[in-house]
């Protein structure tokens, strides 16, 4: 690092009720990767909202190479060499790769000549693209490609990346590592955003930890552990989740043969997809997005049907039965998609809870709700999972990430499922969060309950499960136990290599 690219000075963000960012000042190097830290609601969200042009923040100043920094919006920002990839990919899957990367310039060339200049681009920085591809057909990885080559063009003084590793392979994230360290030696910042901390300390030069909106402090994430690093950000000790001995019970779950059509256009069709989970286990199953995860999710929860292949819970053929069935019968499963999908938006967290809690938690009699007990329920959630939340008369949306998927994840472990299937437990969320979500699927296992948790986070899998399988296009490899397994072994099962044949027992 020679100077100073980018200066924050008491930047002040606040919205009704809460303070996003007090008085948060740090600087960036020229080509220096900077870490920015925090739990879920720490205030990273509206620092770099504000540092990309779409957030104007309450006091404070920017200056960008000496000169004061101000954008009004990201056209702006982008003028003064600002490039954001979000979290979520802003792609339209029916167009190509170049035409999805012109809509994002202010005078985009020919498509010819853009073409060339996409191709020239990632080459350079080892991202092949065919710019003629159609986005819907391209894995995760490559869509990330995308929208990083997408900044590239711009060429970029600094470049902002928000979770860019939650949906690579292992082998995907060492390649966009080489190429963020390609643009550091090119001059090129980055500051980057991610709760994998060990990822952190391979990359990154510089950490700002943020908490509670305030910047607590500084490290170098080399010289720091990862443990350090996530105190620092939650202001406590943090509990490692803590696996109780347990023996497995009889095949709580087994599917044979199964697959299902795509649901749409885009979707992926499961292929003769076979596993089976014993009481007491906790199965895994990685992958990287788009691989056939949500569908696996809703065959399993009932949302849609297999067209060949067996479903059996405890020995019991459910193939023919509906969501509600299933989970009367203690089948429950707890989806991706926090808002949307796990949880209504609008809705209060007592109706939340009683969404999916009706049947096992008896919130309702001959067809009249019981609001009383469903509040208590949604209490219960609230205290017994720590989410931080005024009360169950809040609705889901006013919750930040990490609290409302512990109440997702409360409300169905709580119901004392026989087997509870989850996908991405712990997207998102911080350290603390995903700790103590997966100390409640260990418990919930050692209680009796088979679990299987769908997640594109391999240290989260390694960590918590017993055996791992990987989703590639719609097909399972054979599930393997997880301590024979190495990491190049599970990229490679992730990518496709499924010749690696162990028996399933």
């Amino acid at each position: 690092m020679t100077d100073i690219l980018l200066s924050l000075s008491g930047l002040t963000k606040a919205y009704p009720g809460v303070v996003a960012n007090d008085d948060v000042s740090f600087d960036i190097g020229t080509g220096e990767v900077h870490a920015l830290l925090g739990e879920n609601g720490a205030g990273k969200s509206t620092l770099v909202k504000m540092i990309y042009g779409l957030v104007k923040p309450d006091s404070g100043e920017m200056t960008l190479r000496g000169r004061s920094y101000a954008p009004a919006e990201p056209r702006a920002a982008r003028a003064d060499g600002i490039a954001m990839v979000f979290q979520h990919f802003s792609l339209f899957d029916a167009l190509n790769v170049g035409e999805n990367i012109a809509l994002g310039m202010e005078q985009p060339p020919r498509m010819r000549d853009l073409a060339d200049r996409i191709r020239a681009v990632s080459e350079t920085y080892g991202l092949p693209l065919d710019p003629f591809r159609v986005v819907g057909d391209l894995s995760a990885g490559e869509r990330q490609r995308v929208e990083i080559v997408r900044c590239l063009l711009q060429d970029p003084k600094l470049l902002i990346m928000d979770e860019p590793t939650s949906v690579l392979t292992p082998q995907e994230v060492d390649i966009l590592f080489a190429t963020l360290r390609k643009l550091r030696a090119d001059g090129t910042s980055i500051l980057y955003i991610s709760h994998k901390l060990e990822e952190i300390r391979r990359l990154c030069d510089t950490a700002t930890i943020l908490r509670l909106g305030r910047k607590v402090g500084t490290c170098v994430p080399r010289d720091t552990t990862a443990r350090d690093m996530a105190e620092m950000m939650v202001g406590s000790s943090l509990k490692t989740p803590q696996r109780a001995g347990r023996d497995l019970g009889p095949v709580a779950l087994e599917l044979q043969g199964f697959s299902a059509a795509a649901p749409s256009a885009f979707g992926t069709a499961l292929k003769k997809v076979e596993f089976r989970v014993h009481a007491g286990e906790l199965l895994g199953i990685g992958g990287v997005a788009g691989n056939g995860q949500d569908e696996l999710l809703a065959v399993l929860s009932g949302e849609i049907r297999g067209t060949e292949g067996s479903l059996r819970l405890k020995g019991a053929d459910i193939g023919g039965l509906g969501p509600r069935a299933r989970r009367a019968a203690g089948l429950l499963t707890a989806p991706e998609e926090r808002l949307g999908h796990a949880a209504a938006p609008n809705m209060s967290l007592t109706e939340n809870a009683m969404l999916t809690g009706a049947v096992r938690e008896r919130l309702e009699t001959r067809g009249f709700l019981k609001w009383g007990a469903a509040r208590a329920f949604a209490t219960r959630i609230i205290a017994g999972f720590d989410v931080r939340t005024p009360g169950p008369d809040n609705a889901a949306r006013s919750l930040s990430g990490g609290n409302l998927q512990k109440f997702v994840i409360g409300r169905e472990v709580l119901q004392r499922p026989e087997v509870l299937v989850v996908n991405q437990p712990t997207w998102g969320v911080d350290a603390a969060a995903a700790a103590a979500i997966r100390q409640a699927l260990l418990d919930l296992a050692a209680g009796g309950a088979a679990v299987v948790v769908i997640s594109q986070d391999l240290d989260e899998l390694m960590e918590i499960c017993d055996r791992f399988g990987a989703l590639n296009e719609g097909r399972l490899s054979p599930t393997r136990a997880v301590g024979d397994l190495s990491v190049e072994e599970i990229g490679l099962m992730m990518g496709g290599a499924h010749g690696m044949e162990v028996a399933d027992v």
